[in-house]
């Protein structure tokens, strides 16, 4: 009788254990797969469309999803939902200071570029505190400190 009684606990802990980790939405970082990409209030095709990206690659926090639908929030902290087809896995991150970009992945190697704040940057690779980006001309390695669109 006690043995039952235990194993019907374990097995409802268990159950509730998964139920949870289930419907807790990971924070993760996606990238717009096109140019034009619509934002939902909800959901659903049938939602309103509450505004409109028209920057392919930018990088997004995805906060929940619901069924083919993820909800994202930028970095300017405007939210809604936008359907998977729209969105791929993370390629790109969005400096919020100054940053140099450098030949290789140290601060004593050759300075390439200033890199402006707001800039939107390709990620080809990162290894510990440095990622090798891409922006338009010039490519090379910053700091993986002040950017945003990376999980540290």
């Amino acid at each position: 009788m006690y043995m039952q009684l235990m194993y019907r606990i374990i097995y409802t802990l268990f159950c509730l254990i998964i139920f949870i980790s289930s419907s807790i939405a990971e924070e993760t970082f996606v990238s717009l797969k096109k140019s034009k990409v619509n934002v939902r209030y909800g959901p659903s095709f049938d939602s309103d469309i509450k505004y409109v990206y028209k920057k392919i690659n930018l990088p997004l926090k995805q906060i929940d999803k619901k069924e083919n639908f993820r909800r994202i929030i930028d970095l300017k902290n405007n939210s809604g939902w936008i359907h998977i087809s729209q969105l791929k896995k993370n390629n790109s991150v969005i400096t919020i200071q100054n940053k140099v970009l450098f030949k290789k992945p140290s601060s004593f190697a050759k300075p390439i570029a200033q890199i402006e704040k707001g800039r939107l940057l390709i990620v080809d690779k990162c290894q510990e505190k440095w990622c090798k980006i891409k922006s338009g001309d010039y490519e090379g390695w910053i700091k993986t400190n002040d950017i945003w669109g990376l999980i540290n």
